[in-house]
């Protein structure tokens, strides 16, 4: 049932979600908002920790920014905030610019914020340029292989805080450190709880239930303790209301490091973009949803900007936050909001509550989301369907548990884009033909130039004098070489016997008849799938052009795209080639190019391939159809 309100048409077109609004909906997103907002309390205080900075700038960042990325993106999933990876960047970068602003530890806050302004204006900037679709380079093996080895490091580390760690700590460090029984107790129970839900209450908030028992368990636990460690809570954590503040303090020192500055802010918004973009494809893979790579861009870009104007930290799309949000029931991008109100409410009304959150509970949940976000089918179906990009999303899941995130991810877009040139300056030339007689047959492929191809069942023999030729993909610099080699090939057998001699000694009988080999020089290219071209391959068709008139033939095309016409026109090859040797569909073309073959080769043919060919000299009466 959708709510009682007419929606203005503009605000529709900006959030298509609002016509589906609704009780239902919004008690869904409320459930996910209030999971979302539990979860983050303990990360925003740990990733602060993490880039060394206070931890109310990584609950702020959590708030604001969180509501600000889901009204502004295109994801209805993603939820915005701070993450393990724009954590550690952030940190890393600080030091440095720190030491380089005279080593005053009071520009750390002031730097941070100004980064985090930095990375929003970049961010923004892409988006008003309309170039967020360069995301679209993160291929569907990269996300495989980036998603599977997140939640392998999500997975690590959460069983590190089952165990009773503190902080990004691993197993053998919790193991070094003691186990906490209070903390197996409690993580196990939450586990199996949350394992259960997802089993057999998959659309309810067996999550949040889940994490509910977790805050029943430590209460419980806190007047019946257990031997060990003690169970480690959130504890009561600072305010998480947005500090408004100009990120510009201390500007003076800041802006002195001038180049440095914006490499590191150039680097962090590609970090957080690209991350962000991953998760958002991700999850929109697994729900069909549409992405607009654009607006997800602008979500981001305004998000860091609210984050450096209300006291937070560098912001991204969270894996570990927006995994649960989906599997949460949220429907809308409101779930987003709803986690950043709660959020400031929780922390302002709930401390006492809030501090009986266990570490290890949140831990358990952690290993669920990644456990879920483990795809083994998919894993098979790539390595079954295309090994090059099983390898491109091994080689990124590898760079996942090895490098950081963000270099993982640059270092799949690489891989996948080194793939990609390498297919599209291979494009395929195809042979075609017919294999069977009769009007109204379809042209068929009898084989690939350049590969071992097996004829088709019952194909029919070539044209002993025209070469049908489709030519698949784009013909760019970086492809000449490889459609050149072909063209060499094909040119071989016209270019073995001079012109008029057909009948070379020792000719193959497998010619149809003609007791020579097949001279076939003149040329049809079906150029409809050659969607682009450029100057080099441009000079390309003017070579073979000039090749096919010394053997005697010609060069014709059957439907070239618009713009390659626009660019023979400009470069003059249109005006040498002829507009007479432009076809508009396959059947003029034959009709044209069948009358200006040699007739003495005609009359000595079997194949008769063409209808046009029982009306040339010698055809059987039976020939053609």
């Amino acid at each position: 049932m959708s709510l009682p309100l007419t929606v203005p048409p503009p605000l529709l077109r900006l959030w298509p979600w609002l016509h589906g609004i609704g009780p239902a909906t919004l008690r869904a997103d409320a459930q996910a908002g209030l999971l979302g907002a539990l979860l983050v309390l303990p990360q925003g205080i740990a990733f602060a920790a993490l880039a060394g900075l206070p931890p109310a700038m990584g609950l702020a960042a959590a708030a604001l920014p969180c509501a600000v990325g889901a009204l502004g993106g295109s994801s209805r999933h993603v939820l915005t905030g701070p993450t393990n990876a724009t954590a550690l960047a952030l940190g890393a970068m600080l030091v440095p610019l720190v030491a380089g602003a005279g080593g005053d530890a009071g520009l750390l806050i002031p730097l941070a914020l100004l980064l985090t302004l930095l990375v929003g204006l970049m961010q923004t900037g892409l988006a008003l340029a309309r170039l967020g679709a360069l995301a679209n380079f993160i291929s569907p093996a990269v996300m495989l292989g980036f998603t599977n080895g997140a939640a392998v490091l999500i997975g690590w580390y959460a069983l590190a805080g089952l165990m009773g760690a503190e902080g990004r700590a691993s197993p053998l460090q919790a193991w070094q450190q003691g186990l906490s029984l209070a903390a197996l107790v409690v993580g196990g129970i939450t586990l199996l709880a949350a394992a259960a839900g997802r089993r057999w209450w998959r659309r309810g908030p067996h999550m949040l239930a889940a994490l509910v028992l977790a805050i029943g368990l430590a209460w419980w636990l806190g007047g019946h303790p257990l031997p060990g460690p003690a169970l480690l809570r959130v504890g009561s954590p600072p305010s998480a209301w947005p500090q408004w503040r100009w990120p510009g303090e201390g500007a003076g020192a800041l802006l002195a490091l001038g180049s440095p500055l914006l490499q590191a802010a150039l680097a962090l918004a590609i970090v957080a973009l690209g991350q962000s973009m991953a998760i958002a494809k991700t999850l929109a893979a697994r729900t069909g949803d549409a992405l607009d790579a654009n607006r997800e861009c602008l979500g981001q870009g305004l998000a860091n900007l609210a984050a450096a104007c209300s006291g937070g930290m560098v912001v991204c799309g969270s894996l570990n936050r927006s995994q649960p949000n989906l599997e949460a029931g949220a429907r809308t991008p409101l779930a987003g909001v709803a986690a950043a109100l709660i959020l400031v409410v929780l922390v302002a009304l709930g401390g006492p509550v809030l501090a009986w959150i266990p570490l290890a509970g949140v831990a358990a949940l952690l290993l669920v989301v990644a456990w879920s976000l483990l795809d083994q089918s998919a894993w098979q179906r790539t390595w079954r369907d295309d090994r090059s990009e099983f390898g491109i999303a091994l080689a990124t899941f590898t760079a996942t548990l090895l490098l950081r995130l963000e270099m993982a991810v640059l270092a799949g877009v690489m891989l996948s884009l080194v793939v990609y040139l390498y297919r599209s300056a291979r494009p395929a030339l195809r042979t075609m033909g017919f294999d069977r007689q009769g009007a109204g047959r379809p042209f068929v492929v009898l084989g690939t130039v350049g590969e071992p191809d097996a004829l088709p069942p019952k194909a029919l023999p070539e044209c002993p004098q025209l070469k049908l030729l489709r030519m698949e993909g784009s013909v760019w610099f970086g492809a000449v070489a490889h459609v050149a080699d072909r063209l060499r090939a094909l040119r071989g057998a016209a270019a073995a016997s001079p012109r008029g001699d057909p009948a070379s000694p020792g000719a193959a009988t497998a010619s149809g008849g003609l007791g020579a080999p097949d001279i076939q020089r003149h040329l049809l290219v079906m150029a409809k799938s050659m969607n682009t071209i450029d100057l080099a391959a441009a000079d390309l068709w003017e070579t073979e052009r000039q090749r096919r008139a010394e053997l005697g033939g010609a060069l014709y095309f059957h439907r070239p795209r618009p713009q390659v016409l626009d660019l023979w026109r400009r470069s003059g090859f249109l005006a040498r080639l002829g507009e007479d040797h432009i076809f508009p569909d396959k059947r003029s073309a034959i009709a044209t190019i069948v009358p200006q073959l040699d007739a003495s080769v005609c009359a000595r043919c079997t194949r008769r391939v063409f209808e046009e060919c029982a009306m040339q000299p010698g055809a059987p009466i039976d020939a053609g159809l």
